[in-house]
């Protein structure tokens, strides 16, 4: 009796894991990426778009000289590793036409960009300055999540681009 039981108990885990094709469509969004926005033009993103490359949110402000100073490195990284890489800036703290115009002066507009003025993308990943990167891995999981100088930033991407 006890045997069937644990057979039985093990039959049902064992099709509880399997599920349904929904089921895996959803294993396969990481949760990190299961966020929504508007480009700075205002058409609808979806960040599950980036799942199964290296990505890196680039949350940065249209006032912020530091983040001015990394836009360099963004629009390089991105021709560089652009096929083995997601970047995605999300602009705070400020409005539409100053992110408009930091974008065109700086020469980073082949990098996507989300207007985020209500701060809702920012507070959904705990930002509370610019400029910081939320790195992720293919698999979709945060490897960081802080400033990084442009060499720190270039070594992280190298290594998850590898």
């Amino acid at each position: 009796m006890r045997r069937r039981v644990l057979l039985a108990a093990t039959a049902v885990l064992a099709l509880s894991a399997c599920g349904s094709p929904a089921d895996s469509t959803a294993a396969a969004q990481p949760r990190l990426l299961a966020f929504t926005g508007r480009t700075l033009d205002g058409t609808a993103y979806d960040a599950a778009t980036l799942a199964g490359k290296p990505t890196i949110l680039w949350f940065w402000a249209p006032w912020c000289a530091t983040c001015a100073s990394e836009a360099m490195s963004i629009a390089d990284l991105h021709d560089e590793y652009g096929d083995r890489l997601n970047i995605l800036g999300i602009a705070g703290l400020g409005g539409n036409a100053e992110m408009h115009e930091f974008v065109s002066d700086l020469e980073v507009g082949k990098v996507t960009h989300l207007d985020d003025e209500a701060g809702d993308i920012w507070r959904r990943f705990g930002i509370t300055e610019q400029s910081t990167y939320v790195i992720l891995d293919r698999d979709g999981r945060q490897v960081v999540a802080s400033y990084l100088d442009d060499l720190q930033l270039t070594r992280q991407v190298r290594a998850l681009v590898a």
